[in-house]
This record gives structure tokens, C-alpha cells and sequence, in this order.
């Protein structure tokens, strides 16, 4: 069977767009692949590690999410990066014959560098960051990784290092190949990206009060003022919510949009009934694992012990490949 290797930072609780960009596919890929989900707190050192934030309370948060939308821990190997030294050892080989030029020219570095200005990233670690995400995927020798557009260029990064590595070793890596997700983008509720830093979001851990409460926010139509004024869904964020979550009846909601026989509070009560109704059996989850933290400490326990066995499988390879011992 193929494998495949994921990631997410731990940044804090998931939201919808989590849900839709991310978690719906690692339900999908753990019955299809052996598949490796990492909580990347490292990753989370290369842009803030100034001041690192809850990182352990929020890998916590994020096994629970997780668990909650049907990861199984028995089909995917659930996992804290941290905890497989094997990624560290790996990424400094894989330094050890990664040209600087190659890291310089990444499109995501210089863009990151242009947004995050208020941060100082001329360190090594945000450098040599894309060397890290490969020594995560080439320590499970993984076939697959799920990615969206923006990060096409760390993995035909990864696939460089892999082709230079196997040319001056034997063959030993397979080139990783790309899973395009292809996931409907969910707004937050002023329209703009769904964020945390925003505070634009939906979260998996919100309560169905808390939940119609936010939908009771979301931003519509600025020229639908009345009920009988004819809208234009397209720019309405409850509308693009109804689209994913309500689809069934989305031909008529924005037909009686346009038309001036649908108010938009009336809209809202209907999405947020929607919304609460399929979030229903995540939050049962959710409540069941909340109350369990030895379960949850045992799965994490566990990952990482089924994630060390592989990362020093590999690694026993590479050390033969590199005449290392």
C-alpha cells in the first residue's frame, strides 16, 4: 500500500475551513494509503519562535478535532513531530547536499519574507524550512502529499533533493507525488479568509448557541437592505456557506434572493438550523474525547511510537546508503 504524509500546525482549535480544506480529505486518504498525520510543532518555531504559544494545550485541541471529524487512530498514524527524532537527523542530511541557491530562489520564501516583515527571518531555520518539510515526507519514504496550489514549489523541492540524494546514494527514495486538493475555499464570516487571527471563524469546539450566534454575523449582500430588495448572492457569505453545507436547496435560496422573496435573516435561521445539524454528531464526538484525556494521551503515545518505528526503519537505510554505520 502507498503512504501518505500530512501535516498541520498547532496554532489552536480547528475550524470550518480546516474541515473542508484539510480534515474531510484525511478521512478520505486513511482508507486508501497508510497514512501519517503530524502535528508540525516545529514548523511552528520557523515563523514564531520568538514567542511559541501553547503549542502542547493546542496539540491536544487538535487530536480532539481530529478524533472528532472520524480520524481513526487504528487506520492513520497520528503523530507529534517532536517526538521522532528521526525528522531532525534526516533534515541535517538532507542539508548536507541541498544547495543554498536552490532554498533562495523558493517563490514561498521571498513571499513570506514580503508578508511577515514585522518578524526577523533571516535565520537558517525559516531558510532551510522547505529541507524540513522533505525530511518529514522522505523520512516515511511517503508516495503521496496532499497539497494545495501555493505549495507545489516545496515539493518539486522535496523531489529535487530526493533525485540528488538517490544519484549520489542508489536508489533508496521514491519522488514523492502531489494530491492536488481541490476543496471548497470557506469564507469567514466578513468575507475574508477563515482565520483564527481574524476572528472571522467557526471552530469544530463552538456550541450550537455559539454557532447561530456567528451565523447571526456573517456578512450579505451590502445592497439587500429590505426583504423585497433583489439580492446578489454572489457576494453574500451566507450564501456561499448555504452552497456547501445546503446544497439541496441552493437553486432556490438564490432564487428567492434575486427575486426579493427571501430576507436575509430568515436565510441565516435556515443556515444555521443546516449548520448545527450536520456539526451535531462532531460535537458528540468532541464531548466524548474532551472527557477522555488518558485516551487521548495513550493514541498520541501510540502514534508516535508507530511513527518512530518507520522514521528508524528509514533511517537505518539511509545510514547504509551514506556509509554512516
Amino acid at each position: 500500500m502507498e503512504s501518505v504524509l500530512s501535516g498541520m500546525r498547532p496554532t489552536g482549535r480547528l475550524h470550518l475551513g480546516h474541515l473542508e480544506g484539510v480534515l474531510k480529505s484525511y478521512v478520505e486518504m486513511q482508507e486508501k494509503y497508510k497514512a501519517f498525520y503530524m502535528v508540525a510543532d516545529w514548523h511552528a518555531l520557523t515563523t514564531d519562535y520568538e514567542k511559541p504559544k501553547n503549542i502542547t494545550e493546542n496539540t491536544i485541541e487538535m487530536y480532539i478535532d481530529w478524533l472528532s471529524v472520524g480520524i481513526d487512530p487504528k487506520k492513520a498514524v497520528m503523530f507529534v513531530q517532536s517526538a521522532v527524532k528521526e525528522h531532525a537527523e534526516m533534515f541535517l542530511l538532507l542539508s548536507m547536499i541541498t544547495p543554498v541557491p536552490w532554498l533562495e530562489r523558493n517563490p514561498t520564501y521571498k513571499e513570506q519574507k514580503q508578508e511577515l516583515k514585522e518578524k526577523d527571518l533571516s535565520t537558517f531555520g525559516f531558510l532551510g524550512y522547505p529541507v524540513l518539510i522533505a525530511a518529514d515526507i522522505l523520512v516515511y519514504r511517503a508516495n503521496k502529499v496532499p497539497i494545495g496550489e501555493d505549495q507545489r514549489p516545496h515539493l518539486e523541492l522535496a523531489r529535487e533533493m530526493v533525485r540528488k540524494f538517490n544519484n549520489l546514494y542508489g536508489e533508496f527514495f521514491p519522488e514523492p507525488k502531489e494530491i492536488l486538493t481541490m476543496y471548497p475555499k470557506l469564507p469567514g464570516l466578513d468575507g475574508r479568509k477563515m482565520s483564527k487571527s481574524y476572528n472571522n471563524a467557526v471552530f469544530l469546539a463552538d456550541t450550537a448557541e455559539e454557532t447561530e450566534k456567528k451565523v447571526k454575523m456573517m456578512f450579505t449582500d451590502p445592497l439587500k437592505i429590505k426583504k423585497n430588495d433583489l439580492g446578489h448572492p454572489e457576494k453574500c457569505v451566507v450564501c456561499s456557506f448555504h452552497k456547501i453545507y445546503n446544497k439541496e436547496c441552493i437553486d432556490a435560496v438564490e432564487k428567492e434572493c434575486k427575486e426579493g422573496t427571501r430576507g436575509c435573516v430568515d436565510c441565516k435561521k435556515q443556515l444555521a438550523s443546516v449548520l448545527n445539524a450536520r456539526l451535531a454528531p462532531v460535537r458528540e464526538k468532541r464531548a466524548q474525547f474532551e472527557n477522555k484525556p488518558d485516551l487521548i494521551r495513550d493514541i498520541i503515545k501510540d502514534g508516535n511510537a508507530r511513527a518512530c518505528a518507520a522514521a528508524e526503519e528509514t533511517m537505518a537505510g539511509v545510514r547504509h546508503c551514506m556509509k554512516l554505520g
